[in-house]
Order: C-alpha cells, then structure tokens, then sequence
C-alpha cells in the first residue's frame, strides 16, 4: 500500500540524527524500498513547505545538494546542514564517511 511506504520513509526521515546525512537510495532503503532513490525524492519533493521532517539531510550519492547550485533552495539547505555542524568540501560536497549514517 502506497500510504505505509510514505509512511515508512517519514519514519526513517525524521529518525536522521542532526549532524548526519543519508543519501536518496539510503533512505529509500531504510523505508523498504531498495533502488528507490527517484521515489524517495519524489515523496521528499511533495513535502509541506513548513514540514518539521529533516528533508534537509538528505543529498545524493555524490555527497552533493541536488538543488542547482546557488539556488534559494540549495541555500537554505546548506544553511541548515552547516548549522548542524556539516561541512562541504570547496567543490560543494559532504563527506559521507564522516557524516554519514553508518
């Protein structure tokens, strides 16, 4: 049912820990849906606008914001990852070995 694995992905969404990361395929994993990382961000995109899920700590497999960069969007997701103490490399991207889930 379409509804639990929605379900299952805010669950493993919200369960992200501040300071960490997972990627697409990652979460889509974790809510039961392995290679489901288009569908992941498929659900993350129809999101309320003032959710209170962390959609912001999810990026791609390249440790990148999958945002075009300089956009508003991607802005304000930087913003909240660095506030959480995540750093990008000077090519724009995030360690997942350090800030990773594993």
């Amino acid at each position: 049912m379409q509804s639990d694995s929605y379900e299952r992905l805010y669950t493993a969404l919200a369960a992200i820990p501040a300071g960490r990361v997972v990627t697409y395929g990652q979460l889509a994993a974790l809510a039961g849906r392995p290679g489901g990382a288009r569908w992941a961000g498929r659900v993350l995109s129809q999101l309320p606008k003032d959710t209170q899920l962390p959609w912001f700590r999810v990026i791609n497999a390249q440790g990148r914001l999958s945002f075009p960069v300089g956009s508003a969007a991607a802005l304000r997701q930087q913003g909240l990852l660095v506030r959480e103490g995540i750093e990008f490399s000077d090519s724009g991207r995030i360690n997942l070995k350090r800030f990773g889930l594993n």
